[in-house]
């Protein structure tokens, strides 16, 4: 893994997977690279909402003042324990499309010479250290920095998650069957829906599912450094709940095996559409089987329980399978740009968010601009300037292809 530097070393994790692999496999005949302009545009489309597009419901509410739009306001927040909401879905389906890219390109190493395999590995080891480093920055921004204090450094992050979900995931992906990786996605969740259903803890009880009474929480206590998020018992993104979110990569492998599969046929329909219909219909399998799972293990964000692993996998799934159909088989591909734009860098923006004042640089450009217009626009217009300002950077890279890469 290369460095960032201020040209042309981006991308994220995902895409240079897909677009900017350096190195390839030895083999008689060179491989075809893969590439989905789907795969970019979701990614935009999950970052759009980290940016800034959750609040333009609460601007368009108190500009019209319909009631409706309460509901989706209310999908742009987290659950606040037990649940399930639309902004739960945005961290669990970045780690999918990650999975995606592996499955569209996927690279089988075990059979391999060490000698030929040690540059994978590297750039794997290095790339994981890097999303572990730039997620403590980003956990410290805000000009707050980086604590002196080793002790009241928070070391997990949505970045190290994403970085640990990717390497185990690629790991598996270059020295297993897609047969085995099934079986171990299947083992995992077993195994911790029982862990957290079964297994006793000091100081408390297994199957109740509460925040402080969580083998969640105490195997942080064992196992992870300095402080939690908001130095509350149970880090939403600790030691032990990544291990589930491995799965939500893998799921993305499998549907990237799909994508690529140039074997399905049936009837009058195309391949592409018989693989829109297959990705559907397996997205409402997994989402259904999630809220029938619920009733032992309740879907749970911070826990990253079983059942959240299904229900985002499912939802995560039917977003690729619309995003895919309008894309990359209908071809219907300008107004995805915007999107796009987005996705190519998309870490970077994202890092970007935590250490730059974006509302400073939009209430400098247009602030003037804002306060002039009525009151009821003022809000959501300050909305729309904040993305507007962002999006137009990353247009700027988009347009030198400049893609930042880890």
């Amino acid at each position: 893994m290369n460095a960032p530097v201020s040209h042309s070393t981006v991308s994220d994790t995902s895409r240079s997977d897909v677009q900017h692999s350096e190195t390839r496999i030895n083999s008689d005949k060179p491989k075809t690279k893969t590439r989905l302009m789907s795969l970019d545009a979701l990614r935009g489309f999950d970052m759009f909402w980290i940016l800034g597009g959750e609040g333009l419901f609460a601007g368009l509410l108190l500009l019209t003042g319909w009631s409706g739009w309460q509901w989706f306001d209310g999908q742009m927040h987290h659950s606040q324990w037990h649940g399930f909401t639309f902004y739960d879905v945005i961290f669990p389906l970045f780690i999918f499309l990650s999975g995606v890219a592996l499955g569209l390109s996927p690279k089988r190493l075990d059979k391999l010479p060490m000698s030929e395999r040690l540059p994978f590995y590297r750039h794997a080891i290095k790339r994981l250290g890097l999303l572990i480093l730039l997620g403590v920055l980003y956990n410290h921004g805000w000009g707050t920095g980086v604590p002196a204090d080793p002790e009241q450094i928070r070391y997990a992050s949505v970045l190290a998650r994403i970085g640990f979900a990717w390497f185990i995931g690629a790991m598996l992906v270059w020295h297993t069957s897609l047969r085995v990786q099934a079986a171990i996605a299947i083992i995992i969740l077993l195994a911790y829906g029982l862990l957290q259903l079964y297994v006793p803890f000091p100081n408390g009880l297994p199957g109740l599912f509460t925040e402080d009474n969580s083998i969640n929480a105490y195997v942080d206590s064992l196992l992870l450094p300095g402080i939690s998020y908001q130095n509350r018992p149970l880090d939403p993104e600790g030691v032990l709940s990544t291990l589930p979110a491995v799965v939500n990569g893998l799921v993305g492998v499998f549907v990237g095996q799909l994508l690529v599969n140039t074997n399905i046929s049936a009837c009058k329909l195309s391949s592409d559409w018989i693989k829109v219909l297959l990705l559907m219909i397996a997205g409402c399998l997994l989402i259904s089987l999630a809220w029938l799972v619920d009733f032992v293990i309740p879907i749970n964000k911070d826990l990253w329980t079983s059942s959240f692993v299904l229900v985002t996998s499912g939802w995560s799934i039917v977003f690729l399978a619309i995003f895919y159909a309008l894309i990359d088989v209908l071809k219907w591909q300008k107004w995805s740009l915007f999107f796009v734009v987005i996705g190519t860098n998309a870490i970077i923006i994202y890092l970007a968010s935590s250490l730059m004042n974006w509302q400073y640089f939009s209430q400098s450009l247009l602030g003037g601009v804002i306060i002039a217009l009525p009151q009821n626009w003022q809000q959501l217009m300050s909305v729309v300037s904040l993305l507007l300002v962002q999006w137009l950077v990353l247009l700027w890279l988009y347009r030198r292809k400049i893609f930042i890469r880890i």
